[in-house]
């Protein structure tokens, strides 16, 4: 199942971050190329997360530009709907009747995809963790939207999961402007065409590493695995 979209680049310019109390980025300067997955790596609390936000909109005084799909950290499935009706949320809240018709063989082609294909009419509480995170993520790709923004979408999954959905994740979002945060250099290596690493306080994006060959890479590849032996060095170096 592919769809074929214009997906625009993003833009960040002379951009001040503020998260709380704490001024998380001043000065920002940085491009997404349009049709590409950009990976962002750092360590924890450097502000991948806010920068994410920023770029959804989702802060204060701060304006979203064109439509998108975002997936947070949390899955925020409702409790009073089932799974299905749960990834086909948007669709609901906008409140066109045809269109969420339309969208209920997508879903639910999506859930088969990630491995819910019998847990359609199950309630959120009787899904584990991992399950929830992929109905979260079968939502997020349900959007259909030229951007996607996501924040550590395959966390809580097993190391098979993981790479399944990676793929699948890969696969259905070609060509779209992706922004990815992830704290696993490999798993970043493996999907982005660029990958850019966060550092300091308040932070500063280092220079696109733009690995060889067409996403998903082979987490086997010797020339991955150098790379990941580099990025952890600077990661542990920006301690």
């Amino acid at each position: 199942m592919t769809f074929v979209v214009a997906s625009p680049s993003l833009s960040v310019r002379d951009a001040r971050i503020v998260f709380g109390d704490r001024v998380v980025a001043r000065d920002l300067t940085l491009d997404f190329p349009g049709g590409r997955t950009t990976c962002l790596l750092g360590r924890s609390g450097v502000g991948k997360t806010s920068l994410l936000r920023w770029l959804a909109g989702l802060l204060p005084g701060v304006t979203r530009a064109q439509p998108l799909a975002y997936m947070a950290q949390r899955d925020l499935l409702l409790p009073w709907l089932d799974i299905l009706d749960n990834v086909l949320l948007g669709y609901r809240l906008r409140g066109d009747a045809a269109t969420l018709e339309a969208a209920r063989p997508r879903a639910r082609a999506l859930l088969t995809d990630v491995g819910l294909g019998d847990r359609m009419c199950d309630r959120p509480e009787a899904l584990s963790a991992g399950m929830r995170q992929r109905a979260a993520l079968a939502r997020t790709l349900c959007e259909d939207r030229p951007v996607i923004l996501m924040d550590e979408p395959f966390a809580h999954l097993d190391a098979v999961t993981r790479l399944d959905l990676q793929d699948l994740s890969a696969r259905l979002l070609l060509a779209r402007t992706v922004v990815l945060v992830t704290h696993d250099p490999l798993e970043a290596l493996r999907l982005g065409h660029q990958v850019r690493v966060l550092s300091g306080s308040p932070f500063s994006v280092g220079s696109a590493i733009e690995p060889a060959g067409s996403v998903p890479r082979d987490p086997a590849d010797p020339v991955l695995l150098g790379l990941q032996a580099r990025l952890i060095a600077e990661l542990r170096s920006a301690a």
